[in-house]
């Protein structure tokens, strides 16, 4: 359920875990150490006490002296409980003073000669410390002697101190509950005005950045991807509605004909060639939108990396040379001078390397001048082959060749229907042909030569 809520909510309860731990564990280390201190405390106090008992027991001539001796060294400490036994067992003094009771007896039943915790007893704590004694008097005999502490108030002190702590925890983790919201909630503010931003991009408003410059040094790579994706959609988006708008301009042509056409031969009756002329030009228009239609599945194909039909090494002399086989009545007609020369082995599809070359070709035979020249040359580099198609003629407008690789682009806009039916789409193809191969496509346009030059991956040797 944690991972549903926000990143607010998250970091703050993250934060406050962490302080409740470590502040329980500082006071739980703090409790120990105190004590401890405690214990060693009243073993320093029993120590004490069992060299005053050793030396008074040392000296004493007698057991009344030993009573009397005992009695002036203890009277006076608090909370102290001495007893002392002989070898028989019994008891020949016993001194309680205030602060302890007479439930210490319980305690003299041990043995052994070490401090030991009898635990509350009526609400005393005790610590007890055995050993035995030679007295001065009767060196055969051994005394049993028990020194008790009462550690009542270190107890108190310790729960006193334990509630202290558990209040100052919680209020500690409660605060630290507040600090850790208003930290994160400042800290992610970028965010929120990154997310309020983004809440107002749309279809008409893609203008909208992300603000690089007043968002954290960890939230700035995001921004500027951000912002990236956002330019990167506003040109898509661009190129939507020019294509959008440009298909719909070139349909709109020959559908209006179509349409015409259609119109005046249902208008009256017509003899049957009349009727057959229609159909035909009808036909002609027909063919226009089926060949555009394909051109442009075929771009979209190509857009969306599509792989090529096939691949194949071969040598792009022959494809050259049967296009320019292909073409040379129409220069013959216009008297064009067509030349080739060169090699070059290139992998990829053959068929599609042929469309790329050939919409070159046809293009450039568009607008080639009477008596002109075309020509082809294969260059074979390390790391790519060139395909270059020259051709003379008037030069392309320099604010015009960024564009002619888009689509329905035109260097002459007044040529709305160019005598090869050309939509505006094989330059286009062409370079989305050269771009499926890995390739490049670059022109140039001076001194009356223009030049297209298709750059393909060399082919490895390995």
């Amino acid at each position: 359920m944690l991972l549903r809520q926000s990143l607010t909510t998250r970091l703050t309860v993250f934060f406050t875990l962490v302080v409740a731990i470590l502040i329980m564990g500082l006071g739980w280390l703090f409790t120990v150490a105190t004590e401890r201190h405690f214990v060693d405390l009243d073993q320093l106090a029993m120590e004490d006490k069992r060299s005053l008992i050793q030396d008074i027991v040392s000296k004493s001539n007698s057991q009344d002296d030993l009573r009397w001796r005992l009695n002036e060294a203890l009277d006076h400490h608090h909370g102290l409980y001495v007893q002392i036994r002989n070898s028989g067992g019994e008891t020949i003094f016993r001194n309680i003073t205030p602060g302890t009771n007479e439930d210490i007896a319980v305690a003299s039943k041990e043995r052994g000669d070490e401090m030991r915790h009898t635990g509350p007893s009526d609400s005393v704590s005790l610590r007890i410390l055995y050993f035995d004694v030679i007295p001065k008097y009767a060196a055969s005999e051994s005394m049993r002697i028990m020194v008790a502490v009462n550690a009542e108030h270190h107890r108190l002190f310790l729960d006193s101190l334990k509630r202290s702590l558990a209040i100052f925890a919680l209020v500690a983790t409660l605060s630290s509950a507040g600090l850790a919201w208003l930290a994160a909630r400042l800290g992610l503010a970028p965010l929120h005005s990154m997310r309020d931003r983004a809440s107002i991009v749309s279809g008409q408003k893609l203008n909208e950045r992300m603000p690089v410059e007043s968002v954290p040094v960890e939230m700035a790579d995001l921004a500027k991807e951000l912002n990236r994706m956002l330019d990167r959609l506003q040109q898509d988006f661009r190129r939507l509605s020019d294509f959008s708008a440009d298909l719909a301009h070139e349909l709109r042509t020959p559908l209006t004909n179509l349409l015409t056409q259609t119109q005046v031969a249902l208008s009256s009756n017509r003899d049957a060639k009349t009727y057959r002329d229609i159909l035909a030009s009808n036909a002609e228009e027909l063919q226009i939108l089926a060949r555009m239609v394909s051109d442009m599945l075929f771009l979209a194909k190509t857009e969306r990396g599509v792989d090529l039909p096939s691949r194949e090494s071969f040598m792009a002399s022959r494809e050259v040379q049967a296009l320019l086989e292909f073409y040379e009545p129409v220069a013959e007609e216009k008297h064009i001078r067509i030349t080739s020369h060169g090699e070059g082995r290139i992998h990829g599809d053959r068929l599609m390397f042929r469309r790329a070359v050939g919409n070159l070709l046809s293009n450039a035979l568009r607008y080639v001048p009477e008596r002109g020249e075309l020509g082809v040359e294969l260059s074979e580099r390390p790391d790519a082959v060139e395909v270059s198609v020259h051709n003379t003629g008037p030069d392309i407008d320099e604010s015009a060749i960024p564009y002619l690789f888009d689509r329905f682009y035109r260097a002459d806009p007044a040529r709305v229907r160019p005598e090869t039916d050309g939509a505006g789409l094989g330059l286009a193809i062409t370079k989305a042909i050269v771009e499926a191969h890995q390739g490049t496509i670059s022109v140039r346009s001076n001194d009356g030569v223009t030049r297209f030059t298709l750059s393909f991956p060399a082919v490895s040797n390995g």
